[in-house]
């Protein structure tokens, strides 16, 4: 009897489903989550005047760059796709880049910040969602990169320079544009 009971509590538990989770890739969908939200938070601050504010040597208004980030992490999500797949990035180049962002530019100089706002909280939990489905081994895939001279960049890499770093890079060029 005490062998059975020994036996019935020595039997493995299924951790709980969030224990289960990858945590490599829930670091990063964190990460991404909380640039995206203090993205937000502080774009939610902006008077009408500040939103369209051009940020310096970028030309954009700052609604035109929080739209930006918000509509590019499908993209960047989708490449980084490529790299778990242990397939290359090609095409991709920083005039192709600038020209994305011009066409983007022009297409979003009226954006509205209510609109932009919803699509940032949108688009970055999908891209969340999307990071967290990442494996180890698809985080440590490697295939070469054209934006980065066709360097063998490794998905998880390639995460955090892009969709993961987006929001933070922009919003500290957004607040010293208004002086914060």
């Amino acid at each position: 009897m005490m062998n059975k009971h020994y036996e019935q509590a020595a039997e493995p538990q299924s951790p709980p489903l969030k224990a289960m989770r990858n945590q490599r890739s829930e670091a990063l969908a964190t990460r991404l989550e909380d640039g995206a939200t203090a993205l937000a938070g502080f774009a939610g601050t902006l008077s009408e005047a500040e939103w369209q504010t051009r940020l310096p040597k970028d030309g954009r208004k700052i609604g035109v760059v929080v739209h930006h980030v918000a509509s590019m992490y499908p993209i960047e999500i989708q490449l980084a796709s490529l790299l778990a797949r242990g397939q290359p990035i090609t095409g991709v180049t920083w005039d192709a880049v600038d020209m994305i962002n011009r066409d983007h530019a022009k297409a979003n100089d009226n954006a509205a910040k209510e609109a932009v706002l919803a699509l940032l909280k949108t688009n970055s939990a999908a891209a969340a969602a999307a990071i967290r489905a990442f494996t180890d081994e698809e985080l440590d895939r490697a295939a070469p990169v054209s934006l980065n001279s066709d360097a063998p960049l490794t998905c998880q890499f390639f995460l955090e320079d892009h969709p993961v770093r987006h929001s933070y890079h922009h919003l500290a060029r957004i607040k010293a544009a208004v002086g914060q």
